[in-house]
């Protein structure tokens, strides 16, 4: 090889090594955004807008979401971090860290000579062995009142106890058959709202005032109807309007309206539910009726209420049905009350399916939001554990799993097993980060449980981080769900992988709408 393609050649190496550095650095800055926060004794982050908004969160998403990211690579694992939380509602935090931990020691292996290649593979092989160890740690929850649920929604809580009570409670009144719906979302169920007392209640919240105050404030043995659909007569070209024809249809079809409006009364109507809005003719009449009505209610709750009561959610058409058919639509519930403290409307002990709302409360405006956040956590730890089961936490289950890839690893050959370290390091980093974060030397307090892991053949061994002594995890009820830990570890690969397999970074052209191509600047005449 001649000096000049071996100078081309090593220039071609710093430009895909110079790709990963960059990389790994914005993976790095955002890693080291959200790992001050993991653990019981993890701080909080100020996040503060241009115009001095501030929002305080020990929440992992949140700070991810909320944080200005122009990198690529930062998006990406931003997005990885959105995506665990859709799925799984918790383990952001982790997911991210590990993401990290992978990516940064992956480009260190690179720059030592380790070809990309060689490292992937070692991040598939340690990836795959360490889901298949930590799959078989997994201890099931079939009792909703096993007391492990409460643990478990204590750790997700963030030690907030009032919220653990309120999760658990709530979860047993839904029941361990609707939680572990995949199409239900137990975090759903939570609302926080300044000034209220914590409560948790076999209903629904409507986070909406009635359009009229003339109505009655409650109602008992209340029939519901839920329209998704405006509620206002149908309406014809504004052409036509104009015409003597399309004025009399327009009134034909307001009184039409009218008429199939005064129907409700008659089929037990006590509450309307209305996805958009309400039409001013509509409000009056069924006003007169004492008909509460609710508008532009959210999809959710729309969807929620309906299950709950029983309803059968309709378009404004089906008013057109006789007065038989619209009671066939409507829900039941054993009572309605507008809440004008807090601008709501519940429905509670609703015929329909079991449902329950988790109503947080907060002293001030500030707390509200992260009350909400904790809760939602929790909700979501105690959802996955009914689903998936539970590990010990605080970093001793990826802990034990280094332990066990770090002993496979010797059947490897070649530069592979570099890429298997990167993998070990990312499962370590989670106790590490804990540990630190809780104010002990993370070198000192692993080697220990390492070392009792080891001797007691007790992979739940950690550190207690109120004494830094070696704890059993499972004994001092810091408990994970175990969907949380193997998504996020799942994840971290994932996104790992994508980046290191990046080499180069190039910008792309502006496309202008409607451009078009000079096709006598490409093809000489």
């Amino acid at each position: 090889m001649s000096l000049k393609q071996q100078a081309n050649k090593g220039s071609e190496v710093d430009e895909q090594l110079a790709a990963l550095i960059t990389n790994s650095n914005a993976v790095r800055a955002i890693s080291s955004s959200v790992e001050g926060t993991l653990g019981p004794k993890g701080l909080d982050t100020m996040l503060v807008d241009r115009y001095g908004d501030v929002v305080i969160t020990n929440d992992g998403v949140t700070i991810l979401t909320l944080m200005e990211a122009n990198h690529p690579a930062a998006r990406m694992l931003i997005n990885v971090a959105r995506a665990q939380q859709d799925e799984i509602g918790d383990g952001t935090t982790t997911a991210t860290i590990m993401a990290g931990t992978m990516v940064s020691t992956g480009v260190d292996q690179v720059a030592r000579g380790v070809p990309v290649a060689r490292v992937i593979e070692g991040l598939r092989f340690g990836f795959q062995h360490g889901l298949r160890l930590m799959q078989a740690r997994v201890r099931p929850v079939d009792d909703m009142d096993d007391p492990v649920l409460k643990q478990v929604a204590l750790v997700a809580g963030r030690g907030y106890l009032d919220i653990a009570d309120l999760v658990v409670e709530a979860a047993r009144l839904v029941g361990k058959e609707k939680i572990v719906d995949p199409n239900f979302k137990f975090s759903d169920t939570v609302v926080a709202e300044e000034g209220s007392d914590n409560k948790v209640f076999s209903g629904v919240i409507i986070n909406k005032e009635p359009v009229s105050r003339q109505t009655p404030k409650k109602f008992n043995h209340a029939g519901v109807l839920v329209i998704d659909d405006a509620l206002e007569p149908e309406e014809i070209e504004p052409e036509a309007l104009a015409t003597e024809v399309g004025f009399n249809l327009s009134l034909e079809l307001k009184e039409h309206f009218k008429q199939n409006l005064q129907k409700l009364a008659s089929a037990g109507v006590s509450m309307v539910l209305v996805d958009r809005s309400v039409h001013d003719l509509a409000e009056e009449i069924l006003t007169d009726a004492g008909i509460m009505v609710v508008e532009r209610v959210s999809n959710r709750e729309l969807h929620r209420a309906a299950e709950h009561t029983g309803a059968r959610i309709i378009k404004r058409t089906a008013l057109k049905r006789s007065i038989n058919d619209i009671c066939g639509f409507l829900g039941r519930t054993d009572k309605v009350f507008h809440d004008e403290k807090l601008k709501q409307v519940w429905l509670t002990g609703g015929q329909g399916k079991p449902m329950a709302t988790v109503l947080v409360g907060a002293a001030t405006a500030e707390v509200v939001g992260e009350r909400e956040r904790i809760a939602r956590d929790a909700a979501s730890a105690v959802q996955a554990s009914l689903r998936g089961g539970v590990v010990p936490g605080g970093g001793s289950l990826e802990l034990a799993v280094a332990r066990e890839i770090e002993r496979e690893k010797a059947g490897l050959k070649g530069m592979t097993v570099f890429g298997v370290d990167c993998v070990i390091e990312a499962l370590k980093r989670p106790m590490s980060q804990i540990v630190a974060n809780a104010g002990f030397n993370p070198l000192e307090k692993m080697g220990d449980v390492t070392a009792a892991q080891v001797e007691a053949g007790l992979d739940s061994l950690g550190i207690d981080c109120d004494s830094g002594t070696v704890s059993d995890m499972y004994r001092l009820g810091v408990i994970d769900p175990a969907p949380v830990k193997t998504y996020a570890f799942k994840a971290a690969g994932e996104i790992a992988e994508a980046i290191l397999r990046i080499d180069t970074i190039i910008k792309k052209k502006e496309e202008q709408e409607g451009a078009r191509v000079d096709v006598d600047k490409i093809i000489p005449q």
